[in-house]
């Protein structure tokens, strides 16, 4: 597999391919470098659309056009600082929950700490408008996690957003901020200060948008998507019905993973939206020591242990030789499974556990590095 970032770059930058059907051909073999090497034909067999396919053609025989600029952008920018990186969805510091969604990023440019990229993970999530309750729930929460080993990541907005960020700051303990711009663009400038704070404290900024992408609607859902996809749970502190809070914690009930919600009073239009996510299935929390609780069959193993975060880059536990502890669901569902791939719904029935019973216990066998998601479901990997 390529892991030269040029030709990630160039594929991102197709015009009526996204994400998803990237992903798609990668897993049936067709590389970036395979496909940007390929016949007008051979593109044409695969269902690409003209716009796409009159893209390729110029990339092929031209050297100018937008996807050469927009290389040649990100190279400039990536040699301009020490801590900027570009990593496609086959590098090793990729964050490996975000690679099994749907739709991964082609590539992410980074600015900052990566190693805090394959750290677990807990989002935080909420109002921009958050009352000052708010903001003290999402500080004090994000801080305790953050002492128990779990790196905080948020979209660095106003509200929920930056107070999550500012409590491990204050602590030197990493988070990563996720971009709904351009890695360029500071957007809000209010949080400019925040931001560097995040790197000096081995924090990192993620964004998948190309250079001087700007802060448009139809960017944060990409953004959403990132914090959703990274993260072994997703905890909302105070929302709307209708917020971009909640479509991040819909997004991690799709992908499996844990959503919590702080009730709040029954006056407060923010508090809406929380209860909505609980009459949904997500788990009401009072304290985030409850978080942990919940979370310690998932990721037992790095909890507590903030002090060898700091330093240590670590992958699944299984990769590092550790001692895996497994729960009985857990062992039950693994016992269904063999070598070779299995599907989600073969799996639900073999076991007798609901799809989003066994979408949970599989994401905590991920994490647990005993299992991994391909094409078509899941394979025991130990």
């Amino acid at each position: 597999m390529t892991a030269d970032p040029k030709d990630w770059i160039a594929v991102a930058a197709l015009p009526c391919l996204g994400p998803a059907s990237i992903k798609r051909l990668w897993e049936h073999g067709w590389t970036p470098e395979k496909l940007l090497t390929a016949s007008t034909i051979e593109w044409q067999r695969l269902g690409l659309k003209q716009k796409t396919i009159d893209a390729l053609n110029e990339y092929q025989h031209s050297s100018q056009g937008l996807i050469h600029t927009t290389i040649a952008n990100a190279l400039q920018w990536q040699s301009s600082y020490d801590d900027a990186h570009l990593l496609p969805i086959t590098h090793g510091d990729y964050p490996h929950l975000l690679r099994e969604i749907y739709d991964p990023p082609p590539i992410l440019f980074v600015r900052g700490n990566v190693d805090a990229l394959c750290l677990p993970q807990i989002a935080i999530v909420g109002s921009r408008s958050a009352s000052k309750s708010g903001l003290k729930q999402s500080y004090g929460f994000a801080l305790e996690l953050a002492q128990n080993g779990l790196v905080i990541n948020s979209g660095l907005a106003l509200g929920v957003d930056a107070a999550a960020h500012q409590a491990c700051v204050d602590i030197s303990k990493p988070t990563l901020a996720v971009f709904g711009t351009g890695i360029d663009r500071m957007y809000p400038a209010r949080n400019r200060v925040l931001a560097s704070e995040i790197l000096q404290n081995g924090g990192a900024w993620i964004s998948e948008l190309f250079l001087g992408a700007p802060p448009i609607a139809p960017h944060f859902p990409k953004r959403n998507r990132l914090i959703s996809g990274m993260s072994a749970g997703v905890l909302v502190v105070e929302a709307a019905p209708k917020s971009g809070s909640l479509i991040t914690a819909r997004m991690a009930m799709e992908h499996g993973r844990e959503v919590f919600a702080l009730p709040g009073p029954l006056n407060n239009p923010l508090s809406r939206g929380c209860h909505l996510l609980i009459k949904e299935g997500a788990v009401l929390v009072e304290t985030a020591q409850e978080m942990v609780d919940h979370l310690a069959p998932l990721l037992g193993c790095y909890l507590n242990e903030g002090s060898d975060l700091d330093s240590a880059h670590l992958g699944p536990p299984a990769e590092q030789g550790v001692r895996v502890e497994l729960s009985g669901d857990e062992i039950q569902v693994l016992e269904q499974m063999g070598y070779e791939v299995c599907c989600i719904d073969q799996l639900s029935v073999q076991s007798g556990f609901s799809i989003a019973e066994l979408s949970q216990i599989l994401v905590a066998l991920e994490l647990k590095g005993v299992v991994e998601q391909r094409e078509g479901g899941y394979i025991k990997c130990c």
